[in-house]
């Protein structure tokens, strides 16, 4: 095994977030389920929490001198500038309803660039893993990856436009840009969360938007989509998992995206989702 330190970490990602995922289904269309309320009013479950200590506790064993982000239960300093940024349950509202259109996210920073990235939709048995350099990575259950790339759609015409929730862009008060998007693309639906991404990064949809995001949903986004021949950027098109909001499309589309987006600058104080 390589002793690059991306290379130590990459090995490693699949199997934490497909193990970390994995333990949610015990508590998936469970009777019983008991829905928490965070201060911000978005729901909780103890597979949530569940899920993110497992993590913690797994990267803390693997790594203790990285930092970890955990959207769940905040973060732990580390001393050696890579950071672990984990959202346990991306979706948490499809989980609730039983739906299986949820996944598990791992990304990787180092000074504020994100380098790696794996999502795991548990309830398909269905992921995405990539680290910068060395491409992007499908899988289903415990078969081997194969490579993956996003679609060589060109026009917004032909595409296939994805987000969680229509409402998240009233609360950025840019609910004319999706209408807007809806009208000039093929067809829109809302296959959202970490799924559009995965989508996108697999070439079975073409943009995924969203208006407001954590950098615990954005981290594992941009390695994949960039390793993937895609883009990840905010709604100006700078490639950041730290702008608050993002969109995931080919290279080919990104322009004509933006050329929607930038007319809705980013609040001041953007709303927790």
């Amino acid at each position: 095994m390589s002793d690059d330190p991306i290379d130590v970490r990459f090995a490693e990602v699949r199997r934490l977030v497909t193990e970390a995922g994995r333990s949610t289904l015990t508590r998936f269309r469970s009777e019983g389920l008991v829905v928490h309320r965070k201060a911000d009013r978005s729901p909780v479950t103890e597979a949530d929490r569940q899920a993110e200590l497992m993590l913690r506790d797994a990267i803390g064993r693997l790594f203790p001198d990285d930092a970890f982000l955990g959207e769940e239960f905040g973060e732990v300093s580390g001393t050696s500038g890579y950071r672990w940024i984990v959202d346990p349950i991306d979706g948490t509202k499809s989980f609730i309803a039983g739906v299986p259109l949820f996944g598990t996210m791992i990304g990787l920073e180092l000074d504020g660039q994100a380098l790696i990235g794996a999502i795991y939709v548990a309830g398909l048995d269905e992921g995405v893993f990539a680290a910068r350099g060395r491409g992007c990575w499908h899988f289903h259950g415990d078969r081997d990856p194969i490579r993956t790339s996003v679609s060589k759609t060109r026009d917004l015409a032909d595409a296939i436009f994805v987000t969680s929730e229509v409402k998240t862009f009233d609360l950025r008060q840019s609910r004319p840009a999706y209408e807007q998007l809806e009208r000039a693309c093929f067809v829109t639906r809302t296959w959202g969360d970490c799924y559009g991404y995965l989508l996108v990064a697999t070439g079975r949809a073409d943009l995924m938007i969203d208006p407001v995001m954590n950098v615990w949903d954005a981290a594992a986004v941009q390695p994949i989509l960039e390793e993937a021949g895609g883009t990840f950027t905010d709604w100006e098109g700078l490639p950041t998992i730290h702008g608050g909001e993002g969109i995931g499309t080919t290279p080919w589309l990104l322009e004509q995206v933006l050329a929607t987006t930038r007319h809705y600058p980013r609040p001041a104080v953007l709303p927790r989702t």
